[in-house]
């Protein structure tokens, strides 16, 4: 029960969706500019810098709030329970962003929301995933090819680490959820990449610079 109640308040927290709101802030609708993405990414692309750091903070934090209020309300159920109820409400996190239901299932992508969920899991997952993000990124400028590769390092990190011994997680059973969730998450975050993946292949996927480059600006 307590997973459904970790998935269902991560969901709650993820349907707080900061791109459409910014936008709607600023007279327009996210989701019928640019890429149509109401994430950071396309936030970045259409209202500029600024708005791509607030909805970036908006999105890690919702994710972050709803780990902390599930590690709350089940603190005493120990710390090897915490880990598998932070992703749980983690996961649920990221299914109110990429499909909130009072915007007809209709959200982002998850990538920004899921750095909320390895932000508040576990330090060594930030470490390794933010080197593999912004290592892809500084070289090729593919926002979408660091976002995959996140998730690619997720998914062996949690299994290495969970196989090593040193998640703090000792029951198989436990540990096999956490395997599931993570490539659960893995493979929705792929398939939301497909249209990104399949440009990445053509060599036609857009790149973003942080500066103007190129002529082209964000």
């Amino acid at each position: 029960m307590e997973r459904v109640v970790c998935l269902a308040i991560g969901y709650v927290f993820g349907m707080f969706q900061t791109a459409f709101i910014y936008g709607k802030m600023n007279g327009i609708d996210i989701r019928e500019h640019g890429s149509g993405n109401s994430g950071t990414t396309n936030a970045l692309r259409v209202l500029g810098k600024k708005a791509g750091a607030i909805v970036l903070f908006g999105d890690v934090m919702k994710t972050v709030l709803a780990i902390l209020l599930a590690r709350f309300l089940y603190r005493s159920m120990g710390p090897e329970m915490m880990k598998l109820l932070s992703l749980y409400a983690g996961a649920g996190a990221i299914l109110g962003h990429n499909f909130p239901f009072y915007l007809n299932f209709k959200g982002g992508k998850g990538i920004a929301a899921t750095a909320g969920l390895i932000t508040a899991f576990d330090w060594r997952f930030f470490i390794i995933c933010a080197i593999a993000f912004f290592t892809a990124f500084f070289i090729t400028h593919y926002v979408s090819l660091g976002s995959l590769l996140v998730y690619f390092f997720f998914v062996v990190t949690m299994f290495a680490l969970g196989q090593m011994g040193v998640l703090g997680v000792t029951e198989q059973t436990h540990l096999y959820e956490m395997y599931a969730l993570s490539l659960f998450l893995a493979a929705m975050a792929y398939i939301k990449h497909a249209p990104n993946i399949k440009r990445l292949l053509q060599g036609t996927e857009r790149k973003t610079y942080l500066t103007k480059k190129s002529g082209e600006e964000v």
